[in-house]
């Protein structure tokens, strides 16, 4: 058939030529799907109204071979009873002849191709053809299909066969072309699945997509809901620090108990004997610290922490539990830089007990206690660093007269400015060492005065020193330094103490009689050793002297002219400033 041209049902059929009759015009050829099985001889009657088609009888039987005979004629078989439907009328069928068997006009086809094997017809493909998708549950067919004796085109199907024997076979007739299977349409049928029932395909389609779009509009509003709550319950749980009432474990609390050995420990015993001073002058002003030595009220400290009071300041010693009592200079000397204040009215004190920097050995560990930047009761540790460090401090009136000379300890205990007079003590909480001075960054050293701040070069005068000191002080108001009565060249680079070739003020630079010409020396000798050690400038020397008390016997080494000399000398003793 041809799609494109639906105006008449003009149905071609292939046939055998046949005695007596024109042959057919050139047969058209019919679609595969639209072929039938030439089994049997059917007849095909004009449809009503349509003059245009032929009536063609086909009555031939099964090819023949010319040596055979022609095969019997089948028996007629009464036509099976047809049902028509409403609405369509089924031609009536045509008595036909039998006709005679004809030589073919080619040879047999073993295979009955068309148009030379069994009589046709071939039955027409429906007109239109719209392929939809099969759904899911099942392919529909037409309602009549199911008790109505038709196939699923809506064509009549033949009942059972009765019992019997076999009526004659009659051709069915060929439906007209108006009837209902030219008609019929198979992918516009109404939709019923084969595989088990239900409704329509389309019959829930819009409720299904409903039922999406509540779920999605559900599960936006639920998603909306649970954010509220959620920012609502967050919200609430930072401002008010959460639902519950939190509580940290915490260890219980001791006793407070530290081994007297330890830091603490340390700091324990010794803090209530360190006092605070604070000094005010009419041109100026400082802080310090310095230490209770017995119960009389007697304050060891520096020379240069109480130096700003001069001779109508006033000195305020704050101890540390608070209580303030002023304090009077009972002696004070720049070459040591140490002085010896009292307190009186004041009941109840503890001396801090005084140990022997002699047994001092590098790596002791040591604590420092002071008020450094006027921090009172300020506690660092550390360790001593060396022993013998020969430090000078002062020297800012430029005369000389206020340059102090320190065998010194050194620690690596953080001393600050306010650390001064401080004391420096042992694992035992004994004092071996007094607070003086620092080596900063930006300069040599530095004293109270300075503010400079710690590097870990901090040096503490050696109690043992500082103690017959403070003694001279508390008993005459005045302290003795050891001399050897010579005049050294401080300008002299080279390694050792060169004696001067003049004294000051026009003076022999050997004191005459004094113990350094009694012991043979001379102006140009220069002193390298001093009881064993080496000694590598003029201020060296002075500090290895100092470090000792007048009368002490002193082996000295020195050259002279490119010679080596030792001698034996006895320190002198001269007052201090």
């Amino acid at each position: 058939m041809d799609d494109g041209k639906p105006t008449g049902p003009k149905a071609k059929w292939w046939s055998r030529p046949t005695a007596g009759r024109a042959t057919a015009s050139a047969p058209q050829e019919a679609p595969a799907s639209a072929v039938a099985p030439a089994e049997d001889v059917r007849s095909v009657g004009t449809p009503a109204g349509d003059p245009d088609t032929a009536v063609v009888a086909d009555a031939s039987p099964a090819p023949v071979l010319p040596a055979q005979p022609a095969p019997p004629e089948p028996e007629p078989v009464a036509p099976a009873p047809v049902t028509p439907e409403p609405g369509v009328h089924a031609p009536a069928a045509t008595a036909q002849a039998p006709v005679p068997a004809v030589k073919p006009l080619h040879e047999p086809d073993e295979y009955s191709t068309p148009p030379y094997g069994g009589p046709g017809p071939w039955a027409p493909a429906p007109p239109v053809q719209r392929p939809v998708p099969t759904p899911a549950h099942g392919t529909p067919v037409p309602p009549p299909y199911a008790g109505t004796g038709t196939n699923g085109a809506g064509m009549p199907t033949a009942p059972a066969p009765l019992p019997g024997p076999a009526p004659a076979f009659t051709p069915p007739p060929h439906p007209p072309q108006s009837s209902q299977w030219s008609q019929y349409d198979p992918w516009g049928a109404p939709r019923q699945p084969l595989t088990h029932p239900g409704p329509p395909l389309g019959s829930d389609g819009g409720r299904r997509k409903s039922r999406r779009g509540s779920l999605l509009v559900g599960a936006l509003l639920l998603a909306l809901v649970a954010g509220g709550m959620g920012g609502g319950i967050g919200a609430y749980v930072e401002r008010n620090g959460g639902l519950t009432t939190v509580e940290l474990p915490q260890a219980a609390r001791n006793s407070g108990g530290r081994a007297p050995d330890s830091v603490a420990g340390i700091a324990a015993s010794a803090l209530p004997s360190v006092v605070t001073l604070h000094v005010s002058g009419t041109t100026e002003s400082g802080t310090g610290t310095g230490f209770v030595l017995d119960k009389s009220g007697h304050i060891l400290t520096n020379n240069h922490v109480v130096a700003p009071a001069g001779s109508s300041g006033s000195i305020t010693v704050t101890f540390s539990g608070g209580e303030t009592a002023r304090a009077k200079v009972v002696g004070k000397d720049s070459g040591y830089d140490l002085a010896v204040v009292k307190v009186t009215g004041v009941s109840g004190l503890k001396p801090l007990p005084l140990g022997n920097s002699d047994n001092v050995q590098v790596g002791d560990p040591v604590v420092a206690i002071g008020a450094p930047f006027d921090l009172s009761n300020t506690v660092t540790s550390g360790i001593i660093s060396a022993k013998d460090r020969p430090i000078t401090a002062g020297g800012e009136k430029g005369d000389g007269s206020d340059i102090s000379y320190v065998d010194a300890l050194q620690t690596d205990a953080p001393i600050n400015p306010g650390n001064s007079g401080g004391p420096l003590v042992d694992t035992d909480a004994h004092v071996i060492g007094i607070n003086s001075a620092i080596r900063a960054a930006d300069n040599s050293s530095s004293t109270e005065g300075g503010q400079a701040g710690s590097i870990g070069l901090g040096f503490a005068i050696p109690i043992n020193q500082g103690k017959r000191v403070a003694e001279e002080l508390i008993n005459t108001g005045r302290a003795t330094h050891p001399v050897i009565g010579v005049t050294l060249d401080m300008k002299y680079t080279g390694d050792g103490a060169k004696v001067g070739a003049k004294g000051a003020a026009g003076k022999p630079a050997v004191t005459p009689g004094g113990p350094g010409a009694k012991a043979g020396i001379k102006p140009g000798d220069i002193i390298t050793e001093v009881d064993g050690q080496r000694v590598h400038s003029g201020e060296e020397l002075i500090v290895k002297i100092r470090a000792h008390r007048p009368g002490d016997r002193l082996d000295l080494g020195l050259t002279r002219g490119g010679k080596d000399l030792s001698m034996t000398l006895v320190l002198g003793s001269a007052t201090g400033t």
